[in-house]
Formats: C-alpha cells, structure tokens, sequence
C-alpha cells in the first residue's frame, strides 16, 4: 500500500470519529482545508463516497462504516503499541548484556552490575568477562568495558573507572638477591615475570618520568596469562612483575611485596565504557552506566 494512503486513513478515521472536519483538523494540528483535501482525495482514489455531508451533520455512508469497522481497531491497536513502547524506554526491564575483562570485573563492573540486578529485577542481565577483543555490535553486546587505547574509532567512549596505576613489585627474598633496578633499563639485570595478553603478546613495561616515556619489552623467565597467578609468581620470589598497584596493594601492605621504580610509576586513565553510535541506549542501559559512574564516585 501507497506509504500516503495510510496517512490519510488515519485522517478519515479522525474525521469519522469527531463526525467534523474542524474538530479532527484541531487535533491533528492541521487546517480544516488540508482535511477536507484528504477525504476528498481518498474517496476519489477509492472511486466511493466514505462521508455523507450536510450543512449541519457528517457521518459515515455504508462504505465508509464498513471501512471504518476494520479500520478502526486497527488505529487504536497500533497507538496502543506504540505507547507500550514508550513505555518500554522508560522502564528498566529488558536484557542486558555487558562485556569486560577480569580486572575491570573485580574493580568496577561486577559492584556495579550487581547492585543494578538487586533493584531491578527485572532486567535480565548478563556479564561476560573475557579478556580478548569483542566485537560488541557482532556479538551482541550492549555496552563493553576497556581501556582507552584498546577501543575502535567509531565506539562512544564514556569514563567511567577511577585512573590507575601499575607498579613493578618482587618479593622481599628476590630482592635479597640482587639490588633493586633505580632505572627501567636496569630491569634487564633482574628476572621477570612476564604477562601474556589473550592475542598471544607479552604486555610490555610502561614507564614515564619528568616528561620521559619509556617501554620495556622485558625478556620474562616465567610467563603468565592470569592476574591472580602474576601475583603468587612474584609472592614465590620467581622475579620482578609488573600490574597493576590495587592487584599489588594488600601485600604492599603487610610487606610480602616491595614496590621499586616507583617515581617512574605514574597513574593513567582508567576504564571507558564503550558502545556503538548507532545503537539506541534502552532505560536499563542508562541505568546501568549511571551505576557505574557511581561506583567510580564511590571508589575515590
């Protein structure tokens, strides 16, 4: 059917309802002319009278009842619908589906995610932590959790997560073995525990000092490719590793590890949370990123 010839269904359907041509042009905020126009034109496509008309009263002619029988509950059906999901924008029910890795799952995501689920149960939610690149448009998902330089050009970034820092930390017993490194060149003279990324590469050793950035690719006598193992490698005195300072903290803190290089150690932005321009953000959406920025608020 002509995209036009529904337009002006509803137009008739209007008229036929007010039973006036003035009251249906008031309520769609057109002139009365432009639907008097409209009617006329549909009866003269359709080659049959839909309206009887008098000085003083409109209504429906046989064809046009029979028209309208079918018609109008087709009308309301669909305002119905569509107010249904306007509703369903402003609601936060629906699914979910958010991707990250596993250090911005225990830091940032999972308290985030959680508290949304426990006060709205209805969202179906799903998290997915992986530590490889996701295509979250070819997967899928509805938002994804990364940092900064591991994002693509066309994905909206928002900052979510508070700056980090990563540290380069080694037992107390290794360090016995050998003096600390004062300079990342240095670091070639100590063991290292290297970390290997999911796309099968070493992460390597980013440094900056008084304006001086400097990357290490270090040479690890031992390989890694999970946070918590980083962590009992260095804890078992296998050598230097480096990760990130909240992996490192509590044992930082009760002197089973001893940070060194540390002025050449500084913090860089956080977590982004990333999503593509083109899709439409749903109310469980938005609630969720706001979920985030609030435990960012919180984490400071």
């Amino acid at each position: 059917m002509d995209p036009r010839r529904f337009s002006d269904l509803f137009i008739f359907n209007r008229v036929a309802e007010e039973r006036s041509f003035t009251a249906a042009a008031r309520g769609l905020g057109v002139t009365q002319s432009a639907v008097s126009q409209t009617v006329k034109r549909l009866e003269r496509e359709m080659g049959i009278r839909l309206l009887s008309r008098s000085t003083r009263s409109l209504a429906p002619t046989a064809a046009g009842e029979r028209l309208l029988a079918t018609l109008s509950p087709v009308i309301a059906e669909l305002g119905a619908e569509m107010d249904a999901l306007e509703r369903l924008r402003e609601e936060p029910g629906g699914r979910l589906r958010v991707t990250c890795g596993k250090h911005a799952a225990d830091t940032l995501v999972w308290p985030a995610f959680s508290r949304l689920i426990a006060a709205h149960p209805e969202i179906e939610g799903e998290l997915s932590v992986e530590n490889g690149y996701v295509d979250i448009v070819a997967e899928r998902f509805d938002i994804g959790i990364r940092m900064r330089d591991d994002l693509e050009m066309d994905m909206v970034a928002v900052p979510v997560g508070p700056s980090l820092r990563a540290v380069v930390v080694g037992a107390p017993h290794y360090l016995d073995t050998s003096d600390p490194p004062r300079t990342p060149r240095e670091l070639s003279a100590h063991r290292c525990i290297g970390f290997r990324n999911a796309d099968d590469t070493l992460s390597p050793w980013s440094f900056e000092k008084d304006g001086q950035a400097e990357t290490v690719k270090v040479s690890p006598s031992v390989v890694v490719n999970d946070g918590d193992a980083l962590v009992r490698a260095a804890l078992a005195g296998m050598g230097l590793a480096y990760m990130l300072e909240d992996l490192a903290s509590p044992f930082l803190g009760d002197g089973r590890l001893v940070e060194v290089l540390a002025d050449w150690c500084l913090r860089f932005p956080g977590y982004h949370a990333f999503y593509s321009s083109r899709r439409q953000p749903t109310r469980a959406f938005t609630l969720f990123l706001e979920s985030l920025r609030q435990e960012t608020r919180e984490s400071r």
